[in-house]
């Protein structure tokens, strides 16, 4: 594909996945594409171990999100996670390179960088929005830690093969007691996470829905429970919880709780935005990943 000679993207921040060896190859191809295309590019400061390559000015996140038209995350989709709450206050979309395993948010390959990038700067891509929770844990009334999430907030058992046991609201209405090893709040984007991986539902990522998913409940009765984003959930720890149990953002960030603890959990104001090559097809991603088989070859358009 010919360089572009006009971009729609001029400033572009660079986040990789750190103290990984196996990313320089990738960034350095990145660097050069950008370079030649005429684009700005600002390194995070964890990421100025690249800036051997060429020259980049390397930034805080918060000069990243306040500068820049576009942010490419190298990575997997953990540090896509990670830069999508880092930046979620600045309304840049990120465009993920897939160095991991999944790539259900990173879904550009390394090999196709040149060809991806010079159709997003001209304009070639899918745009989505994605939303967002906010995790709130009180103690004795009293906000002891918040986190955001773009996949899902957790609570679980640590460091304990016993239960949790906990009581779960949803706009101060009651819902049910559990003892479980856990419970998973997802968002639609978490729906192929860990939600997945415990029964839970897979859910249309521009759906305006959270879901409830226990974790090895001490009921067969209890089955996940799909709720309205606008929804305020509730989880309170019962007695008996002498701090075996957490919460986790994104599985990423961990936060201990004891007996009496609240999370409230509600959607964040503002959204995710990703870009997707042109030809995303996010079933296509679903049938890949989950191996669903290949699409027929003579397959029937629908009436």
């Amino acid at each position: 594909m010919d360089i572009p000679s006009r971009t729609l993207f001029h400033n572009i921040g660079l986040l990789a996945r750190h103290a990984d060896p196996s990313v320089c190859e990738t960034m350095a191809n990145l660097i050069t594409t950008l370079k030649t295309r005429g684009c700005n590019i600002l390194l995070d400061e964890r990421g100025a171990e690249f800036n051997n390559y060429h020259e980049a000015q390397v930034s805080t996140l918060r000069t990243i999100g306040e500068t820049c038209d576009l942010v490419i995350v190298v990575g997997g989709d953990g540090t896509l996670l990670n830069a999508a709450r880092g930046l979620a206050s600045y309304n840049v979309p990120l465009l993920g390179i897939n160095l991991g395993h999944l790539g259900f948010l990173a879904d550009v390959p390394p090999n196709s960088i040149e060809e991806t990038l010079d159709a997003v700067l001209a304009g070639h891509y899918e745009s989505e929005e994605r939303r967002l929770l906010h995790a709130t844990v009180l103690r004795n009334g009293e906000i002891l830690s918040a986190s955001d999430a773009l996949n899902d907030v957790v609570i679980h058992r640590w460091n304990t093969s016993r239960m949790i046991e906990f009581e779960a609201y949803i706009n101060d209405r009651f819902v049910y007691s559990l003892r479980a090893d856990g419970l998973i709040i997802s968002t639609t984007t978490g729906a192929t996470a860990h939600s997945l991986s415990a029964g839970g539902p897979l859910l249309y990522p521009t759906l305006p829905a959270i879901a409830l998913v226990p974790i090895c409940p001490h009921t067969v009765s209890t089955r996940p429970l799909v709720i309205s984003s606008d929804d305020t959930i509730a989880i309170v720890l019962s007695n008996g919880n002498y701090g075996n149990a957490q919460v986790t953002c994104d599985g990423q960030i961990n936060l201990g709780l004891v007996s009496g603890d609240r999370v409230v959990i509600r959607k964040r104001d503002g959204h995710v935005r990703l870009l997707h090559p042109k030809d995303y097809d996010y079933f296509r991603i679903l049938r890949e990943k989950l191996h669903w088989g290949k699409k027929p070859v003579n397959l029937r358009k629908p009436l």
